[in-house]
């Protein structure tokens, strides 16, 4: 493996500084089933919804996706650290045998495996891919979208695993996000004017 440069390392550090979803991407099909824990995924757009999913070429598993052409993306729940590792390749469970465990779906119409316990659950197919570098980033548009409405979510962040879980009470205030209304603030919150009007 080449060594990296100063700047790819400065780079792998900063992305190690930015907290992400913890996600059990997978597929099955002709080319095969399998399952790999993956940070990089996000959202497109919600016209049609999609996501974007990031999967290293080198991966044995790269292959094997892009040849199915559907794609389930779990987003796993606070409890779910151990089988981050075991998809992440860090024990020693066979593939599998990881999809022989209890904890799947069983005949849906998705034909990717879901966990039944996934705090969000997206599945669809890969309507594009495009190669950055060493990866390829695939689009898939869902035909599926559900959530949990209860539960803490599982984050990587400086290169560890932390439970996220969601405050007892909302705060007065929001924050603006691309899919919801701009940021609303209470009055209360709002710095007085100068000279106190």
């Amino acid at each position: 493996m080449p060594e990296l440069t100063t700047m790819q390392s400065i780079f792998r550090t900063a992305m190690a500084n930015l907290p992400a979803a913890v996600n059990i991407v997978t597929t099955d099909g002709p080319a095969g089933r399998c399952g790999m824990t993956v940070t990089a995924v996000c959202s497109v757009t919600d016209s049609p919804p999609t996501a974007l999913v990031c999967v290293n070429q080198n991966s044995v598993m790269h292959n094997v996706f892009r040849n199915n052409g559907r794609v389930g993306i779990n987003v796993l729940s606070g409890d779910d650290e151990e089988l981050a590792m075991h998809f992440a390749g860090a024990t020693q469970v066979a593939m599998a045998d990881r999809f022989q465990w209890d904890i799947w779906e069983e005949d849906t119409d998705d034909g990717v495996p879901i966990l039944r316990a996934a705090h969000v659950v997206l599945a669809g197919r890969i309507a594009d891919s495009k190669t950055v570098g060493s990866h390829s980033v695939m689009f898939v548009e869902l035909d599926r979208v559900q959530t949990r409405e209860h539960g803490d979510s599982l984050v990587y962040f400086q290169r560890k695993f932390h439970r996220l879980s969601v405050p007892v009470e909302s705060p007065d205030w929001l924050f603006y996000d691309e899919w919801s209304d701009p940021i609303t603030v209470t009055p209360a919150l709002v710095p007085a004017a100068a000279g106190g009007k």
